[in-house]
């Protein structure tokens, strides 16, 4: 039973979005290790920039600044 947690920033994913992730990461197990899409877990957390890092710092402040 494959796991796949995919982590985004809180950025307005929309619904259909996420679906698509879901979809598509399922059809890559199946496509790839040929694994069962019935028994496939997709989870997507999202995750406010402020708790989120890159080089040391926020992304937050990262956006600020235009990076």
């Amino acid at each position: 039973m494959p796991y796949v947690n995919i982590k985004i920033t809180r950025e307005g994913a929309s619904t259909e979005q996420k679906a698509a992730l879901i979809s598509g990461i399922t059809q890559l197990l199946v496509d790839v290790l040929g694994k069962n899409p019935a028994t496939t877990v997709v989870v997507i957390d999202e995750v406010e920039t402020d708790n989120w890092g890159i080089g040391g710092e926020p992304v937050s402040a990262r956006r600020k600044r235009g990076l």
